[in-house]
């Protein structure tokens, strides 16, 4: 873990059970990302027990329900983050029970069971689609693109034609793109769910990419990363997860879209999938997901889109499921 992530969470050092938790965490070589938000959680969570004098093997759920109106209170989190600052208590409380500092777990874990009858866990799961651009604030995006550099043309064109998270396209490597075959490998240390893929990308991606490499060649002719930093500062070293962040952030905001993210193209490029007819587990194989449940929550399929499915499919076998509906008692009585 780096040192100015350290010395910013007094509370999590001056506990020995939370600093050995950690590095157990990052010894199993979880994500640095992961790692990070579990650190800070477990920071902010020693800061509540601390001030409200708790010690940590007497937590009961009324100080995790505490805790929750803490944060809802103090910090406006929305649901799904409340969810994830419980998980990380949860497993934190679980490498104490393993330790045998505590004998019960405080944190309720939700379960399911097929056909019903699962048990909810301490905060009820909310499914909000998430905001993708239409037509109209594509192209408007793409004005704006035109005049960014190269790199950075190309880096937004790889991460919408590949579905690629952050960390994902950051981490590209010279040798992990095959130009011949316009392929581009996926390895699995740089992906959340540590699964690799191979997939494909655009011919127009492929001449950005050419492009890009006869910048680069400039920075730099050795190989290793892909995308290099043009700066005085950080020249020729690799472009990191913020750089990129703060990029898609600023051309967000001359075409008007401040809802855009680094992660919007991932969603767009997989709703596109589904409405070029692509199969679900094709989606899911393409997005490195192991669940289909995964890939669902990225497909946003508009009313337009659904409409347009409706009468080409469905259509004429509502209507004749419906046809005798017209055919029905016309006098107005009842039987």
């Amino acid at each position: 873990m780096r040192a100015s992530l350290l010395a910013s969470l007094p509370c999590m050092m001056a506990e020995p059970t939370a600093f050995r938790w950690l590095c157990l965490q990052e010894s199993l070589l979880l994500a640095p990302n992961t790692v990070e938000a579990y650190a800070r959680g477990v920071d902010d969570w020693l800061h509540f027990c601390h001030q409200n004098e708790v010690n940590l093997t007497e937590v009961s759920r009324e100080t995790l329900a505490l805790y929750v109106r803490y944060l809802n209170l103090t910090r406006h989190l929305a649901a799904s983050s409340l969810r994830h600052r419980i998980t990380i208590v949860r497993l934190y409380c679980d490498y104490l029970r393993e330790d045998g500092l505590i004998t019960l777990n405080p944190v309720m874990r939700g379960s399911w069971r097929p056909g019903g009858g699962g048990r909810r866990g301490l905060i009820q799961a909310q499914r909000r689609l998430p905001w993708i651009p239409n037509d109209l604030d594509w192209e408007s995006l793409l004005i704006a693109a035109r005049q960014a550099t190269i790199r950075n043309r190309f880096m937004l064109a790889l991460a919408y034609d590949c579905a690629l998270r952050r960390e994902e396209l950051c981490s590209v490597a010279t040798g992990d793109i095959d130009p011949s075959r316009r392929l581009l490998t996926v390895r699995a240390e740089t992906t959340k769910t540590k699964r690799g893929r191979i997939v494909p990308y655009s011919v127009v991606t492929g001449e950005l990419y050419y492009l890009w490499l006869a910048e680069r060649r400039q920075l730099s002719t050795s190989r290793g990363p892909l995308f290099l930093s043009y700066s005085c500062r950080n020249r020729t070293e690799p472009i990191t997860r913020w750089t990129w962040s703060k990029i898609v952030r600023s051309l967000a905001l001359q075409a008007g879209l401040p809802q855009l993210s680094t992660h919007t193209f991932r969603h767009l490029c997989l709703t596109d999938l589904a409405r070029a007819n692509w199969d679900i587990h094709e989606i899911a194989t393409f997005a490195g997901h192991q669940s289909i449940q995964s890939t669902l929550l990225y497909i946003h399929l508009s009313a337009r889109d659904l409409t347009e499915k409706f009468k080409a499919g469905m259509a004429s076998i509502h209507a004749h499921r419906l046809n005798h509906l017209k055919e029905g008692n016309t006098d107005g009585n009842e039987n």
